[in-house]
């Protein structure tokens, strides 16, 4: 299923961190479809805007996780992935740092949605939380 020009859903729901589980993921998804596609299309949308500003493919490491698969990685389950709000991402040959950086300054410009921004030394995270400005370094 195509939901901008340059994503589909299927980069937001499979990732290589949990291949083997596959098949439950996709299950999972399935059955709340209807709570997490709109975030997930929101979330598409959001990225989008970057891809058209910097005209280069962004890569979705991992978006959408349930929240059996982060328990069982050790994190709380709270997390945006959760809800089909968050998307670890990177850009070919731009540093995380970059990244990082272009998504605050499109943030400040108003041309995406305010939400969580995390910088790691691989990867770039960006979320559409409904609480606010979040920012970390990994």
């Amino acid at each position: 299923m195509k939901l901008t020009n340059n994503f589909s859903l299927k980069e937001f729901i499979h990732s290589r961190f949990y291949k083997e589980h596959q098949d439950v993921i996709n299950e999972i998804y399935e059955d709340n479809q209807d709570e997490i596609l709109p975030n997930i299309i929101e979330l598409a949308e959001q990225l989008q805007i970057v891809r058209d500003y910097i005209d280069l493919p962004i890569s979705i490491n991992i978006a959408y996780r349930p929240k059996w698969w982060e328990i069982k990685q050790g994190r709380s389950g709270n997390s945006q992935h959760c809800l089909g709000k968050g998307a670890d991402i990177v850009i070919d040959d731009f540093p995380a740092e970059d990244v990082y950086n272009l998504f605050k300054f499109l943030i400040e410009r108003g041309d995406i949605k305010q939400g969580g921004l995390g910088k790691y030394k691989s990867f770039t995270h960006y979320d559409i939380r409904s609480s606010g400005k979040a920012r970390w370094v990994g």
